[in-house]
């Protein structure tokens, strides 16, 4: 189906139906069922360990869940995909860029590397004019060309984790899934990352955050998502999940929230 076939014909992004995952000998995701739209923003919330992560290995298709009667996984519309067409419609940002190559690589080459699914310009990949003028595209959309000729071996992490979102965004695609974004960052960096992620949002690319930082949650997310020891607890507004008593039970802490304007912060 042509790419913008499925943008005309498709309202969800994902359907998870009766999912259940597995890692090694044990079953880390169970019985998940979950609709996101295409476009749609929404956060998923838990501690570390809940399989957030996991949930996001399964959409990407680098993990595949249990086959059973009743499982279904579709993207798109669609239950088969060749993953490297798959990559064209969806962006996935981690927190590393890794390989050895990596660090004597520039800005510029790390983004036109996404087109490839690798991480530096090897000698026997042919990059045309448009995927290079794509990538700057991409940098420009975030505010980035400066990096364009640098290192990634000289970045910060902040410019790394922004060098990633660039080369999530060369295919253009509907949906970014965000997997903990902020880890590692400075509080200079970290609103830096947020401030790019919510002009992609107003830009109308949908975003799907997985974190366990309650301020990474943008204002322009309306959905959230708890999960806990590999379940989905609770999926609704964020007006009525993110409460302190919801968060308590959900890390099994006493959590306090505050607001500071339309963000929101815990301790």
């Amino acid at each position: 189906m042509p790419e913008n076939a499925i943008a005309a014909s498709q309202t969800n992004f994902l359907e998870l139906e009766n999912v259940n995952v597995a890692r090694g000998e044990r079953i880390v995701l169970h019985d998940i069922n979950l609709t996101i739209k295409a476009g749609e923003h929404v956060a998923i919330l838990g501690p570390n360990g809940c399989g957030k992560s996991t949930l996001i290995l399964t959409i990407n298709c680098q993990i595949y869940p249990l086959v059973q009667p009743g499982m279904k996984v579709r993207i798109f519309g669609r239950d088969r995909w060749d993953l490297t067409e798959l990559r064209k419609h969806f962006g996935v940002v981690g927190m590393d860029l890794p390989g050895e190559r990596t660090a004597v690589t520039t800005g510029l080459d790390a983004v036109i590397a996404g087109f490839f699914s690798a991480f530096t310009l090897w000698p026997n990949l042919h990059v045309t004019e448009e995927m290079r003028t794509r990538a700057m595209e991409a940098l420009e959309r975030i505010d980035a060309t400066r990096l364009a000729t640098q290192l990634v071996g000289e970045m910060s992490a902040g410019e790394k984790r922004r060098i990633l979102i660039a080369r999530a965004l060369v295919h253009r695609p509907r949906q970014l899934l965000l997997d903990e974004p902020s880890n590692a960052l400075d509080l200079a960096a970290q609103r830096e990352l947020r401030n790019t992620m919510r002009r992609l949002a107003h830009e109308g690319t949908g975003l799907v955050l997985v974190t366990h930082h309650l301020g990474d949650i943008l204002p322009e997310i309306d959905r959230v998502i708890l999960m806990k020891q590999g379940r989905i607890l609770a999926d609704g507004p964020r007006t009525k999940l993110l409460t302190e008593s919801h968060l308590s039970d959900l890390f099994n802490a006493p959590i306090r929230i505050g607001r500071d304007e339309e963000w929101l912060h815990s301790w």
